[in-house]
């Protein structure tokens, strides 16, 4: 006999939002289980905004209603029985970022927690990794958003260190990364990775989910150093219309990719990493563990 609940996950991103909804299958004597049954994303670049002027604009503060009143239906049409909306660095920097949590609780009843990147990096690193880091290998974990980027260390199974950057794709497309944030996330990178004989980058995010999925891999098998370099110098010599166009990205997914991809190379270099896994896994996907465990 088995048990099932329906979680979901709200992410209020710097590049877009997204709605969760999870299967939670328990069975006496088995693993819980975790199962997506949708996943809605929603391309409201919030971090053009709050990186840019410091506020969300009135129109994007209209969009997010919308969004989190569709989102509300869609929760109510799935029977969820509990759910957890988290904000993360373009709701954290906008001034106005309470002001817009309170308005969409009092129209979307919709409650939003504008969490810190500590938090956000403890809560993706409490994502499903068991089939990566419960094994004697030692893994750079990076996760690529639109306003941050965290990393964290790996080994023997147990979380190391993890630390949060602002440097993230919405960021260097508005070239607000200036060098002393790269020197920095390099040093991090290298003192901390310096102690372990190998290490092997996992990578989360849309960005290299989306590269992932280019390259036709097999989920278990990992992107080299290399493959991920040549694709970045492809990317490079295509224009934005083409990478909508041939590679058929969405138009919010055709900028940022070149960004987020020169990250992933650079956490790679920096580390010495040959390789890096993608598990497609994130944020959200943390937020509806975390809430089952008790953790949030």
């Amino acid at each position: 006999m088995i048990t099932l609940k329906k979680y979901a996950a709200i992410d209020v991103g710097s590049n877009a939002m997204r709605l969760l909804i999870t299967n939670i299958v328990e069975q006496k004597g088995k693993p819980t289980q975790f199962n997506k049954s949708s996943l809605v994303r929603v391309p409201i670049r919030l971090g053009q905004d709050a990186f840019t002027v410091g506020e969300i604009s009135d129109e994007n503060i209209q969009r997010m209603l919308d969004a989190m009143k569709a989102f509300s239906l869609l929760m109510k049409v799935h029977k969820v029985e509990k759910y957890k909306a988290c904000a993360t660095s373009a709701m954290r920097e906008a001034y106005n970022g309470k002001e817009i949590s309170d308005l969409i609780k009092k129209k979307a009843d919709i409650r939003i927690d504008i969490i810190d990147g500590k938090k956000e990096a403890s809560i993706i690193a409490g994502s499903d990794l068991k089939h990566f880091i419960n094994s004697d290998k030692t893994f750079l974990y990076v996760d690529v958003g639109g306003g941050s980027t965290e990393f964290s260390i790996f080994s023997q199974g147990k979380m190391i260190i993890s630390k949060s950057f602002k440097n993230g794709t919405v960021r260097l497309l508005n070239n607000m990364v200036n060098d002393i944030v790269w020197t920095e996330i390099e040093k991090w990178i290298k003192t901390n990775t310096a102690p372990y004989e190998e290490i092997t980058l996992i990578g989360s995010g849309g960005n290299i989910n989306k590269l992932f999925k280019l390259s036709e891999k097999h989920q278990d098998k990992p992107l080299s150093y290399v493959y991920l370099s040549s694709q970045y110098q492809k990317l490079n010599n295509m224009t934005y219309e083409q990478r909508i166009a041939e590679l058929g990205l969405n138009p919010d997914r055709a900028d940022v990719i070149i960004p987020a991809t020169r990250i992933y190379l650079n956490a790679m270099k920096w580390s010495g990493a040959r390789q890096i896994y993608v598990p497609k896994i994130g944020l959200s996907d943390g937020i509806v563990k975390a809430m089952y465990y008790g953790k949030i």
